[in-house]
């Protein structure tokens, strides 16, 4: 529940290692040797196993009991079977996992092995999440994806053949060279495939890519000058959350579409502020304090992106404590993002009546510009403000910053 102690923790496991970098790619992760992966593998079980010493000392509760799995990249499926069950061995050794945890590992389409996938299947994996992009052959050859439509329906098919049937299939708009026919061939064919969940992000430039410096340059390398305008990748949008919902793939996040009971359990936990414990290169964490610096504080960490300065730990992770002023904050912003909304009794609840007024003041000019609505139970984001989201997100960011200076009694 959020903004609740909970028992139950979601593990993150971040696997950095790619065959090819994306050019839209900003993530911590790489084309490293693959001497590195048993390494690698090893720090992680290391930290693992110090994890919880660590919280003790953090003075952070650290729940033993897990019921979600996500390991993330990179492309965690490049381990070899080995790796796979050691890393996953040493997890139930730590852990006590729910029957019924929800375990992914994100997948590459044709970079998972007939022996990564037995052993994946063998460890208890019972969601995949499928890089595609584009299902259009020429838009993923250019954005530095390896794969074909046809290597993606051949994966589908040898996961199902082994069990694995809770699937998620990744989309881009705005890629370099889509444009409105080639979307919706990608959205008929993701549609046709059956998986009972999609994911539908934005093309974002971002100077931490290669193809975001190019374009922010005016360049033409990795194609960025057939990228399409933010006035086209917010129609692709538009048009994926219609052609989604229609085919019976519910919105339940900005970005998020699946059928009742394929929500991403996971995700949620972030989105609800629920505690996870993040292992890795660039991994996040987020634990509630059991005796931290005051009432009500959260503790956030994050480990080095640098791989050889991770390979070479064990290193401390950068630390931050959020103060109830700081998460009333991040409840909106998060909350915002799914479609079932912030209900403000239930802020008034955890944080008090004064921010809770300040930030409706905000909602009431929001809703004003067509980008909030409030039935005076739930606040939302409208189509337009999804589109508009981090403008939104901004202006209760802004809304905090006026409470810090309240001071302590806000």
């Amino acid at each position: 529940m959020a903004g609740s102690q909970d028992d139950r923790l979601g593990l993150y496991i971040s696997i950095p290692f790619c065959r090819s970098k994306c050019t839209y790619c900003n993530f911590a992760s790489g084309v490293y040797p693959a001497s590195d992966h048993e390494r690698y593998v090893d720090r992680v079980i290391e930290d693992m196993a110090a994890a919880g010493a660590w919280a003790a000392g953090m003075g952070v509760g650290l729940p033993r009991r897990v019921d979600t799995v996500y390991l993330g990249g990179g492309t965690p499926s490049l381990l070899a079977p080995g790796l796979i069950t050691r890393l996953f061995a040493a997890l139930r050794a730590e852990f006590v996992w729910e029957p019924d945890a929800e375990v992914t590992v994100e997948c590459a389409p044709g970079q998972l092995g007939d022996g990564s996938l037995e052993a994946l299947a063998a460890q208890g994996v019972n969601r995949v999440s499928l890089g595609v992009q584009s299902f259009i052959d020429r838009e993923a050859r250019v954005s530095g994806r390896l794969h074909t439509r046809a290597v993606v329906m051949d994966d589908l098919r040898r996961l199902r053949a082994a069990g694995i049937t809770n699937l998620n299939l990744d989309l881009i708009a705005g890629l370099a060279g889509q444009t409105s026919a080639s979307w919706e061939e990608s959205l008929a064919v993701l549609i046709d495939t059956g998986a009972p969940h999609a994911s539908v992000y934005m093309l974002e430039v971002d100077e931490d890519s290669r193809l975001g410096r190019e374009m922010l340059a005016g360049g033409a390398r990795y194609h960025a000058g057939l990228v399409p305008s933010d006035d086209a990748i917010a129609g692709m949008y538009e048009r994926a959350v219609d052609r989604l919902v229609s085919a019976g793939l519910q919105q339940y996040e900005i970005s998020n579409f699946g059928r009742r009971g394929f929500h991403s359990r996971h995700n949620l936990r972030y989105w609800q502020r629920r505690p996870y414990l993040g292992l890795g290169l660039d991994a996040s964490s987020m634990l509630r304090e059991a005796d931290g610096p005051g009432p009500g504080y959260v503790l956030r960490a994050t480990t080095t992106d640098d791989l050889k300065v991770y390979l070479a730990g064990p290193e401390t992770a950068e630390t931050a404590w959020l103060s109830p002023q700081r998460q009333h904050e991040e409840a909106w912003f998060l909350g915002l993002r799914l479609n079932a909304g912030v209900q403000p009794a239930g802020l008034r609840q955890e944080f008090g009546p004064e921010p809770v007024a300040r930030a409706m003041e905000t909602v009431g000019r929001l809703a004003e510009s067509g980008l909030l609505t409030s039935d005076g139970e739930t606040v939302r984001l409208t189509a337009r403000g999804r589109l508009l989201s981090n403008d939104v997100f901004q202006e209760f960011l802004e809304t905090a910053a006026e409470e810090s200076e309240v001071g302590p009694g806000a």
